[in-house]
């Protein structure tokens, strides 16, 4: 067992370089000021060379290779499994291509956010290019370091966020689903819709709902904490210490709360992964789709419930006495169908096509057919046929997302995982705890909480994420649960049937 001593050893000491690496990056988005960049660029790409050369070394080989056939229990053998493919993946990769991706995620964050302040995409336009350039030479790398394994160059980038998926699968799956929210939409659309809810809140109070929120769900202040972002995320640096991210807008409280609930559901789910086998590497989400049906559970399954809109309106009420709305009309307009511009404040019957749109998107720039210079029009082109829609401005076009920016091509397509996994969980818990609504409308979260963590989050990594949804929920059409669940609520609202 000594090489399993050995590797478990270099593991913690990889943890603690990620943990690092994630400070930086946390940091940031959130205080650093602009004129850190460079600095901060060149020590990214420092740390990110040291984890690599660490993990990449032959001795790493080496005791996988030895462990590859030894007696082990079931969560050595998990761990076992998981580090060998990480390891194949890592050492296709030269050293000095993940300094040049570390340092041009860098750059990039840095010329999106100018590129947003000026609404205009030409600062980031080179930056992107030298991300598109760097993600395909990766792209390639991965397939030539695999042989037979990457049928599609998107393949490659899939395989960092959601092991096992391929263009194959999810192309069929996301054109399924785009035909039958097309089918709910077209129904919708013909008929009135609820009111929405434009009245202006101030931050100060927005942000004291929003810690009460938090608490209320289950978010463990004492090993978390809240701060702002001009685009919401989460980070855990271990289970014991998770940040989590939100921007708050005074004329639109319900788009920001959203994403405060959003994150706080993937700030939960950190905060469930297992802490008792340290240099296992099986303290970490299976997938990133995983990872986000937790946050679209909570945001949507439940924060968009009308139970939840009656725990929420005197919560409202105690902090804006003179505001007059009640649960009825906060779930009128939380759920109010229309075709819209941004992504992160789409209802939840039209957030799947704006994953659809990007997705077209991102087998264009692997498959090598669109250039930097080519996606803000690629972008309008793809909203108005999918979406419905096009942005009158960069802004709130092309630029609207982090994701590209930061390197993280093949992340998208998690969100509509995320969504499918979310609906099936959300249907299953339904079944498990006959008074769950009762429980959300009093303010009582915790045996929702405890089902996912049992089922979920104490899992970490020990199997690849369809097999733990599937063990949570069963055998399930994921498609027909979502569905099911948006002309359950939607199409009830809007008083449609199938």
């Amino acid at each position: 067992m000594k090489a399993w001593e050995k590797l478990s050893e270099r593991n913690v000491e990889l943890d603690a370089l990620a943990s690092a690496g994630a400070v930086l990056e946390w940091d940031q988005q959130t205080y650093m000021p602009r004129g850190g960049a460079a600095a901060r660029g060149q020590a990214s790409a420092v740390l990110s060379r040291i984890a690599h050369e660490r993990f990449v070394d032959p001795q790493v080989g080496d005791w996988l290779e030895e462990l590859a056939g030894a007696d082990l229990d079931a969560e050595k053998r998990a761990a076992v499994f998981n580090l060998q493919r990480r390891y194949r993946r890592s050492t296709c990769l030269p050293t000095k291509l993940v300094e040049e991706l570390a340092a041009a995620r860098n750059e990039g964050f840095t010329a999106w956010m100018r590129a947003r302040e000026a609404d205009d995409f030409a600062p980031f336009e080179a930056p992107l290019q030298r991300l598109l350039d760097l993600t395909r030479v990766q792209a390639a790398a991965y397939a030539a370091g695999t042989p037979g394994s990457v049928a599609h160059p998107y393949d490659a980038l899939l395989e960092d966020y959601d092991p096992g998926s391929t263009v194959a699968e999810i192309r069929p799956l996301f054109e399924r689903l785009g035909r039958e929210l097309n089918g709910l939409l077209d129904t919708l659309g013909e008929r009135p819709h609820p009111d929405g809810f434009s009245g202006k809140l101030d931050v100060k109070g927005q942000r004291k709902l929003s810690e009460r929120v938090l608490t209320d769900l289950g978010f463990d202040r004492s090993r978390g904490r809240l701060d702002l972002s001009e685009h919401p995320f989460s980070t855990g640096f271990s289970p014991d210490d998770v940040r989590i991210t939100t921007h708050f807008h005074a004329d639109n409280f319900l788009a920001a709360l959203g994403g405060t609930i959003h994150e706080c559901g993937h700030g939960m789910y950190e905060q469930g992964l297992r802490t008792d086998r340290p240099g296992y590497g099986l303290d970490r989400a299976a997938g990133m789709g995983l990872h986000e049906s937790q946050s679209r559970f909570w945001e949507n399954f439940i924060g968009r419930s009308m139970p939840f809109c009656r725990y929420l309106a005197p919560r409202m009420h105690g902090i804006w006495p003179e505001l007059d709305v009640s649960a009825e009309q906060l779930f009128g307009a939380m759920n109010r169908v229309e075709r819209s511009l941004i992504r992160i404040f789409a209802d939840e019957a039209t957030y799947n096509l704006h994953i659809l749109a990007r997705f077209e998107l991102e087998l264009g720039i692997l498959e090598g057919r669109l250039e930097a210079r080519d996606l803000p029009a690629a972008w309008d082109d793809a909203y108005r046929r999918i979406v419905g829609v096009v942005s009158p401005r960069p802004h709130d076009g092309v630029l609207q997302d982090v994701h590209w920016s930061s390197g993280y091509f093949g992340y998208f397509p998690s969100y509509t995982l995320g969504n499918l996994y979310a609906a099936s969980m959300g249907a299953k818990i339904q079944e498990e705890i006959p008074d769950l609504w009762a429980q959300v409308e009093r303010g009582d979260f915790r045996q929702i909480l405890s089902w996912l963590r049992a089922r979920v989050h104490r899992r970490g990594h020990e199997v690849d994420a369809p097999v733990i949804v599937r063990d949570a929920v069963g055998e399930r059409d994921h498609v027909a649960d979502l569905m099911d669940h948006l002309w359950g609520r939607q199409g009830v609202l809007y008083g449609a049937g199938r």
